[in-house]
């Protein structure tokens, strides 16, 4: 997991060095295209099955938070420095919570909810309002992704009871490369030979990242696995320092602690309350 969230962290990085030149569905093609072709050995044996759902307007809205999330985690780095970006980005935790509590009907105790507000102040110390309002209004911008990702998930949670996973990977693979290729038409520009290292490489390390990701829930106990993707907030701040000369501010830093406090108070209440019966 530390493997997975190094290469996260140097996806994030590559795509604040490509946003430059290239339009955000041009870097979230090139990412789709090597997602679906590492799936496409999964996809070849139960396709067109794989395709047959019973829930089509939960897997639509599991689409578009999955896009969402994924359009706005490159425009955030483009706008914000990668720290900042990396932290608005851990409120899904906050965001998964509450859509449990609507969606799902799980139940959230005052513990839980406590742990939410929290962390929701958190996300406020970072965006740092002021008497005239928020001073980066672009910080809105990796929280709109975060709420994205949690959409998404909680609909793969719904998703997870009456379909199968091949049917859940075939529209990720298939329709989020379609939603971003589709505008290429208007939107592509030819990349020179960097610009050809830097999109393929992003979307090797991309696929990498999931496949390792997935690799070490397998084989790990997911309460310490889930706290490891934190590390993420090292990895940006490192990377933000040596390629991109950012430093993180107190304000950042003193956010941070707090959405991971509570993100990570929320996972393990959650883990014992599964276990403990």
């Amino acid at each position: 997991m530390l493997l997975a969230t190094a290469l996260a962290s140097v996806v994030a990085a590559l795509a604040k060095s490509a946003v430059t030149e290239y339009h955000i569905l041009q870097i979230l093609f090139f990412r789709q295209v090597f997602v679906f072709l590492s799936a496409l050995p999964g996809l070849r044996k139960t396709f067109p099955h794989s395709l047959r759902t019973k829930a089509p307007f939960t897997h639509a809205l599991r689409l578009s938070g999955a896009f969402l999330a994924l359009f706005m985690s490159v425009w955030a780095v483009a706008v914000l420095p990668l720290t900042t970006a990396t932290t608005l980005g851990f409120s899904q935790v906050l965001f998964l919570s509450l859509l449990a509590l609507i969606f799902l009907k799980e139940s959230v105790g005052r513990h839980r909810i406590t742990a939410v507000v929290v962390g929701f102040i958190g996300v406020v110390i970072v965006m740092r309002p002021g008497v005239d309002g928020f001073a980066n209004l672009n910080a809105l911008i990796p929280i709109t992704g975060a709420f994205g990702a949690a959409v998404a998930f909680t609909c793969v949670r719904k998703l997870s009871q009456t379909e199968s996973t091949e049917t859940i990977l075939a529209y990720q693979a298939i329709f989020v490369g379609l939603i971003a290729g589709i505008p290429l038409f208007w939107l592509w520009k030819i990349p020179d030979i960097g610009g050809w290292v830097l999109l393929v490489s992003m979307g090797v390390f991309a696929t990498a990242s999931n496949w390792v990701g997935v690799k070490a829930l397998r084989l790990g106990e997911a309460s310490v696995v889930g706290n490891i993707e934190y590390m993420k907030l090292i990895y940006a701040t490192i990377l933000g320092y040596i390629v991109f000369s950012e430093m993180p501010d107190g304000y950042t830093l003193a956010g941070a602690a707090m959405i991971i406090l509570a993100s990570v108070y929320i996972f393990h209440r959650e883990r014992g309350q599964k276990t403990a019966p």
